[in-house]
C-alpha cells in the first residue's frame, strides 16, 4: 500500500490543496488513540487499500489570544499545553485538560475530546463557542454555538428537516452523556464537533475559559479495584453532588502505576483516585466527602502538587503506549461511559475482563463513569482480547451507554459501533457527506462512509 503524506505550513496552500478533492485524512499532532499511526501500512493491507493520503496540520501557522470576553481564540498548530501555558499567564485557564497536553486543541473539536475538567465545567462541546472550517472548495465558513442546527441552509428541505428531527430524536438517550455513539448535531458548531474531519478542515476556534483558580489536588488510596470496590464506590457516589467545587475526579489503578518507576508511585499496591478541588472549598470537600468514607483513613489521604500530578497523569499513557507499540499490536482498550446506576455493573465487566493471562491496566474520568480499560496482548493474544472487547460492547448496547465517550472511533473501533446506529444515523451521515463533501475527499474511510447492514 502507497502511504502519502502532505505538510501544510499555511492556510493558503490548504486552501490549494482541497481544491484537488484529493482523497485525506488530516490529522494534527498524530495523538489519537484510534488510528493506528505505528502500523498504517499493515492496516492498509489488511483492509485492502491501495493508497493512504495523510494531510498534517501540525506545521500550520499558529494563533492563541484571549479576546476582550475572555474567549480563548485558536487558529492553526495548537497545543492544549500551549493554550493553557497562555491562558495561565493571562490569570486564565482553559476549562478542559485532555491528559495528552501535546495533542492539537483544534483536532479535540474534530474527535469531541472532552478530557479531565469536563467533570466540573462540562464537555469541550459545550466550551466551543464558534468555528471555522474549509470546505471542499476551500472556502472559510463559520458556525455558531448560538444557532440551532435546523435552521443552517443546510436543512431548509422540508426533507433534510424530518432528516434532523429523526436523528435528534435517536440522540436524546444519550443527552446525560459526553459524547453519544454519534455527534450531537444539534447547534451549528456540532458539525464539526466528533465529526472527526468528515465534512471540513476546522482552522480556528473560539474557547470559554475560566478565571485561574488555585487548587489542591487530593490522592485517595483505595484497595485494588478487581479485589474490593466497595470505597471506589462510595467516592462515586459522594462527588456527584460537588461538581461545582471539584473540577476532576479520575482514576489510576495501581496496574497502571507499574508502568512507572518505583520512586514515582504515590502508594505501593493501590488504586488512586484523585480529586481536582478549589482551594477555598477544599474544607467542605474534606468534611462533607472524605471524612464520611467509611473505611478510608486519613493516611490514605494525601496532597500532591500540581505539576507532579499533571506529569504522573501524562507518563502512564504515553508508557502504556510505548508498550503496545514494542509489542507490534494495535491498541486494544475501551471508550466506555455508561450511567450512575450502571456504574458498579461496567466495574464488574472489567473484573470479568481482567480474568486471564492477558496484563491490564485501568484509568480515567472516573467522577463521570467513564473509564479506559487497556489489553497489553501479546500479538498472540489479540483475537481473544478482541473477542472480550466484542462482549463488553453488547453489554454497553443493552444499558444503553455510550461505547466511545471521548476519543472518537477513527479506524479501529468501527466495527465496535454498528450496532449502535439505526438507519436514522446513515441517513443523515449520507446526506451531509453528499452535501459538504460530494468528491468524498475528508476521511472517506471515516464512519460516516460506512453502509447501512442489509
Amino acid at each position: 500500500m502507497e502511504i502519502l503524506s502532505h505538510t501544510f505550513t499555511g492556510i493558503d496552500q490548504l486552501k490549494t490543496y482541497l481544491k484537488e478533492s484529493r482523497p485525506t485524512f488530516f490529522h494534527g499532532n498524530r495523538t489519537s488513540t484510534v488510528i493506528p499511526y505505528e502500523r498504517l501500512e499493515a492496516y492498509g493491507k489488511e483492509q485492502g487499500w491501495r493508497r493512504w493520503e495523510l494531510g498534517n496540520l501540525g506545521q500550520l501557522p499558529s494563533v492563541c489570544e484571549l479576546t476582550n470576553d475572555n474567549h480563548l481564540r485558536i487558529r492553526g498548530a495548537v497545543t492544549w499545553k500551549e493554550a493553557r501555558d497562555y491562558c495561565r499567564s493571562l490569570k486564565r485557564n482553559t476549562m478542559t485538560s485532555p491528559t495528552e497536553e501535546l495533542a492539537a486543541v483544534l483536532s479535540g473539536v474534530a474527535t469531541s475530546c472532552t478530557g479531565e475538567r469536563c467533570f466540573g465545567y462540562g464537555t469541550l462541546r459545550e466550551q466551543l463557542v464558534s468555528c471555522t472550517y474549509l470546505d471542499y472548495k476551500g472556502e472559510e465558513n463559520s458556525l455558531s454555538c448560538d444557532k440551532d442546527l435546523i435552521d443552517h441552509p443546510l436543512f431548509s428541505p422540508d426533507e433534510a428537516k424530518k432528516l434532523l428531527k429523526a436523528y435528534q430524536e435517536t440522540y436524546k438517550q444519550y443527552k446525560g452523556f459526553k459524547n453519544a455513539p454519534f455527534p450531537r448535531l444539534e447547534k451549528e458548531t456540532d458539525l464539526m464537533t466528533g465529526t472527526e474531519g468528515q465534512l471540513g478542515v476546522v482552522i480556528e476556534g473560539l474557547f470559554r475559559t475560566s478565571p485561574l483558580e488555585n487548587v489542591t489536588y487530593i490522592f485517595l488510596a483505595l484497595p485494588k479495584w478487581e479485589e474490593d470496590t466497595s470505597l471506589h464506590l462510595q467516592v462515586f457516589e459522594k462527588v456527584q453532588a460537588f461538581r461545582d467545587k471539584i473540577y476532576s475526579c479520575e482514576l489510576i489503578d495501581e496496574n497502571s502505576w507499574s508502568y512507572l518507576s518505583q520512586d514515582k508511585i504515590p502508594r505501593a499496591g493501590k488504586d488512586i483516585v484523585f480529586l481536582e478541588v478549589e482551594n477555598i472549598h477544599f474544607e467542605e470537600v474534606y468534611e462533607k466527602i472524605l471524612s464520611q468514607i467509611e473505611g478510608l483513613s486519613e493516611d490514605d489521604i494525601f496532597e500532591v502538587p500540581e505539576g507532579r500530578c499533571r506529569a504522573l497523569r501524562m507518563e502512564i499513557p504515553r508508557a502504556i503506549f510505548e508498550v503496545n507499540s514494542q509489542m507490534g499490536v494495535t491498541k486494544k482498550g475501551t471508550d466506555v461511559q455508561v450511567r450512575g446506576d450502571d456504574f458498579k455493573g461496567l466495574l464488574n465487566k472489567y473484573r470479568q475482563m481482567a480474568g486471564g493471562d492477558i496484563p491490564y491496566n485501568l484509568f480515567g474520568h472516573f467522577g463521570d463513569a467513564h473509564l479506559h480499560f487497556n489489553f497489553m496482548p501479546k500479538p498472540e493474544q489479540a483475537k481473544e482480547c478482541q473477542e472480550k472487547l466484542e462482549d463488553l460492547y453488547q453489554w454497553v448496547h443493552q444499558v444503553k451507554g455510550s461505547p466511545f465517550a471521548e476519543h472518537g472511533i477513527g479506524l479501529i473501533k468501527q466495527n465496535f459501533i454498528r450496532p449502535f446506529y439505526t438507519s436514522s444515523q446513515y441517513q443523515l451521515f449520507s446526506y451531509l457527506k453528499n452535501k459538504m463533501d460530494p468528491h468524498h475527499q475528508f476521511f472517506p474511510q471515516g464512519f460516516m462512509n460506512m453502509e447501512a447492514p442489509l
